[in-house]
């Protein structure tokens, strides 16, 4: 009997086909998308009919189109007994509240490899979010998750953030072109 069954939805294909494979070396049955609407079609007739356990759904945040927050409820409503946890690159605590409220059961920030999340599996997929699993961002991290707050409110629009932050638009483009500090 496998650990945990588990559907991987990341459109990053070299991350997402990486860790499957590293899941499974751990016991995991895996299956893996590149989109949420993939998923839904194969998981409500292929893969929970067939497995016992609780599926955990480990969903990216940032989709290439979209936000795999708006996906959250349509899975929860393809497979009810299944537990959703979103993985990202760009952990706030604001997304994390918000997707506990649409109905992800738990929260992981990347970069996370195979060992850490079945770590944390063992620790209770159930387990809800509590404001003190996140260590205080550093000021350069609040920084930069307050620009992209800026820049997502501003439709992608560099110019009109640049605005309303109150700096030069090639300010904000040098610092958009640096890598997230991590924490």
């Amino acid at each position: 009997m496998p650990l945990f069954n588990l559907c991987l939805i990341d459109d990053d294909d070299i991350y997402r086909e990486t860790l499957a494979r590293s899941l499974k070396r751990l016991d995991c049955t895996v299956v893996h998308f590149s989109t949420p609407q993939q998923a839904i079609e194969c998981l409500e007739v292929d893969f929970v009919a067939e497995t016992q356990n609780e599926l955990i759904i480990l969903l990216d945040l940032k989709l290439k189109n979209t936000s795999g927050l708006i996906w959250i409820k349509p899975l929860k409503k393809a497979v009810p007994n299944c537990s959703i946890v979103l993985v990202t690159g760009y952990a706030s605590i604001a997304t994390a509240v918000e997707a506990i409220k649409l109905g992800a059961d738990n929260y992981l920030a990347k970069p996370i490899n195979a060992r850490e999340i079945i770590i944390h599996l063992q620790g209770g997929v159930n387990q809800k979010f509590d404001n003190n699993d996140f260590l205080p961002m550093s000021v350069e991290r609040l920084e930069w998750e307050y620009i992209n707050k800026i820049l997502i409110e501003n439709d992608g629009n560099i110019s009109a953030s640049a605005r309303a932050l109150g700096m030069h638009r090639r300010t904000l483009q040098r610092k958009l072109a640096k890598k997230p500090v991590r924490k």
